[in-house]
């Protein structure tokens, strides 16, 4: 972690920023599509949407690595802010859509009259963006504090967060729930005035992407080395010392385990725009099982470590979901099994041992 900013971190974070905002850009946007150096839309989705799971992965050590609660709830938080963006983005299609209505066209198609209350005001970004915050920070605050205050811990906690995410999935496939029910929503025209299938675009989202991955990081690791990042691994260690000393250990967990979830959001509203839809199986249980995951094969408490599974897992997850399909559930659990029996600190842990 000590390296990360040291004289060879802030090169390696610097050599990163210069791919992410210089290279990729000028492979999509200066270069031939014939040519052998062009980054082509589908690497610019495919790289952005990897950040944008890094980021939650990021959130999600912070929960779990640092301070020792699993979560198997982040995949809500992730699509709450996915759909808050979604919205304005629905709403920005205007006439342009299927029906040329100003309702979207899965409303138009249920015969609906009008917007839901839940859509006041959501063709305004800066309403939408503040949904993208305030939703999954409110629910992971109320939820949290009745679980972290009954001392909900450990295994159950997990359970309860799955079961949490369950549920929002099912209500959110309901068509009467107002948010597209199964299909979500999806065919989004512009953002920001501005054709959302463009290069330019696209670049601009992917750089934004990346900016906001860095910021997460160099946040989460101010985050660890201070006074609060110590008591929360403390809390990870031996909560109750930490309790007799005199810390209230709820406060704490709470504030961490609300952070993790607005940055989700974020991440989930940066991930919308770039992939073009947005749907409950977002929500899905295995959605959230697979963020741990990501955090295991990086290395639990260690935030590079959580960038890197992120990225490992999600890569592998596209060569062989077009390779091989049938097998991908077959080779993570695979993974998740090899990792947890060879390499209980992660792909980190391995690093550091050959260094």
């Amino acid at each position: 972690m000590s390296r990360l900013y040291g004289p060879k971190g802030w090169t390696l974070i610097g050599v990163l920023s210069f791919i992410v905002f210089v290279v990729f850009p000028v492979l999509s946007l200066k270069t031939s599509p014939d040519s052998s150096f062009h980054l082509s839309q589908y690497w610019v989705t495919l790289i952005g949407k990897v950040m944008c799971y890094a980021i939650v992965a990021i959130a999600m050590d912070l929960v779990w690595g640092y301070t020792g609660i699993l979560s198997l709830g982040h995949g809500l938080f992730f699509a709450l802010g996915g759909y808050a963006m979604g919205m304005y983005l629905m709403r920005q299609i205007g006439r342009e859509g299927q029906y040329q209505s100003d309702l979207p066209d899965f409303m138009v198609f249920l015969d609906w009259k009008e917007l839901p209350l839940a859509w006041w005001n959501s063709d305004q970004f800066w309403w939408c963006a503040l949904l993208v915050v305030l939703v999954p920070g409110l629910l992971a605050l109320v939820f949290g504090f009745f679980a972290f205050r009954s001392r909900v811990k450990g295994v159950y906690f997990s359970i309860i967060t799955q079961a949490l995410t369950f549920a929002a999935m099912l209500l959110f496939f309901r068509n009467a729930t107002g948010f597209g029910g199964n299909n979500g929503f999806t065919d989004f025209k512009r953002i920001l005035g501005l054709p959302i299938t463009t290069s330019e675009t696209r670049i601009m989202l992917f750089v934004q992407t990346g900016i906001f991955l860095i910021g997460t990081l160099l946040l989460a690791r101010w985050i660890v080395t201070s006074k609060f990042g110590r008591v929360l691994t403390a809390i990870r260690d031996a909560e109750t010392r930490v309790a007799f000393c005199g810390y209230n250990t709820v406060h704490y967990k709470l504030a961490i385990f609300t952070l993790s979830a607005v940055i989700c959001g974020i991440a989930g509203a940066l991930y919308v725009p770039q992939v073009g839809i947005i749907n409950p199986s977002e929500m899905s249980p295995a959605n959230s099982i697979e963020i741990a995951i990501w955090v295991a094969v990086g290395g639990r408490g260690t935030l590079t470590g959580a960038i890197l599974g992120a990225g490992l897992v999600n890569f592998g997850k596209s060569y062989f979901t077009q390779a091989f399909p049938e097998y991908w559930l077959y080779a993570l659990g695979l993974i998740f099994i090899l990792v947890t029996l060879f390499l209980p600190q992660g792909v980190m842990g391995l690093l550091k041992k050959k260094t």
